[in-house]
């Protein structure tokens, strides 16, 4: 016969019996419920080194978006159809325009986009020299320095000078164009041996200037390519150093180091000048943000999204059109996209806020 077995109750249990040691699987299930409970670390989203990001694709992509609105509008605007198109002049008959944005010699077309890269560089160089985000650093001031000299020759290239006639142009008369009245005099020149010399014709510019027509070829909108490119450049310059220096940007460029790995753009702000004297954590307006410069920068910029609409609108093809934006995005792609996987150009331009 077995010995009967006695069995304690929870009341007759001793206090300071000492706890089992836990198990493998409790001190997972701990372990798991404390990284739960953890907030997660907020991640910078990052993008390909070989395109913009996704805040720069957005704002490139209200470029286009204009055009078509502006295609869009002329085709269903009354008094756009029916005012009279000079196809010569690529503009509305100034004595039936249907706006006064319709004509080229509208005060802000004369003022503002006769001379709109003055107007840029201007601006540009004011927000340079106040914003704190530069702070006494020189070498990030010179970097920006270069950024603008390498649009600012793109610029000169496609409406000024390439070794001759610009490349706008240059694809006018790869195109079949000509300066039709000058055409004809110069061959009696070349009959009598006193030609009037390449650079004399083969411009727009110059034709004009001799009473000659320019006219047979395509002629990629001026004013859609210096519309686009300047105001993208403030945005670039502007938009980043500012982002940078209030500690508000939500996402980060992707750069090729030397050694092909890939990493956000902000490793190479560690290890140059002093970095912005913003404060951080500390919450400030936008407008404080930006300081005056920026703020003037956002009128231009503006200005260039009205004068842009009113180009889609009223002047040019839209072919004429779309070749001026693609010939602008060109330039900025060169300027701050190729740096970000090309590292021996960053290091000679750098990139804005960096």
């Amino acid at each position: 016969m077995e010995p009967t077995r006695r069995y304690k109750s929870p009341s007759q249990l001793s206090p300071s019996s000492p706890a089992p040691p836990p198990t493998r699987r409790s001190a997972r299930i701990t372990a798991a419920t404390t990284s739960t409970t953890a907030p997660p670390t907020p991640r910078r989203r990052r993008s390909s080194p070989f395109l913009p990001t996704r805040t720069e694709l957005a704002l490139l992509a209200l470029y286009p978006a204009v055009l078509v609105f502006g295609a869009v509008f002329s085709l269903l605007s009354p008094q756009t159809r029916a005012a009279p198109y000079d196809a010569l002049r690529h503009a509305h008959v100034a004595a039936a325009a249907p706006s006064y944005f319709a004509r080229k010699d509208n005060l802000v077309n004369v003022l503002f986009v006769k001379r709109g890269w003055a107007w840029v560089t201007a601006v540009f160089a004011g927000f340079v020299a106040t914003h704190p985000g530069f702070g006494a650093s020189r070498a990030r001031r010179a970097r920006a320095a270069v950024r603008w000299a390498v649009v600012t020759a793109w610029w000169l290239f496609v409406t000024q000078w390439f070794f001759g006639p610009p490349i706008i142009d240059r694809g006018f008369r790869w195109s079949g164009g000509k300066c039709e009245e000058v055409e004809a005099e110069m061959e009696m020149e070349a009959r009598k041996g006193e030609g009037l010399g390449a650079g004399d014709v083969f411009t727009a510019a110059a034709c004009k200037a001799s009473g000659g027509s320019w006219r047979g070829g395509h002629d990629v909108s001026g004013h859609v390519f210096l519309l686009v490119l300047g105001s993208a450049f403030l945005m670039q310059e502007v938009g980043w150093a500012v982002a940078r220096w209030a500690r508000k940007t939500g996402e980060e460029r992707c750069v090729v180091m030397h050694d092909g790995a890939v990493k956000g753009a902000g490793v190479e702000a560690e290890r140059g000048e002093d970095g912005p004297d913003h404060p951080e954590g500390v919450a400030t307006a936008v407008m404080e943000t930006l300081g005056r410069g920026g703020r003037i920068a956002v009128a231009v910029v503006g200005l260039c999204a009205w004068m842009l609409l009113m180009t889609a609108i009223y002047f040019h093809t839209w072919f004429e059109k779309l070749t001026g934006l693609l010939v602008a995005f060109t330039g900025l792609y060169i300027t701050y996209i190729l740096p970000r996987w090309v590292p021996m150009l960053r290091a000679v331009i750098g990139l804005p806020g960096i």
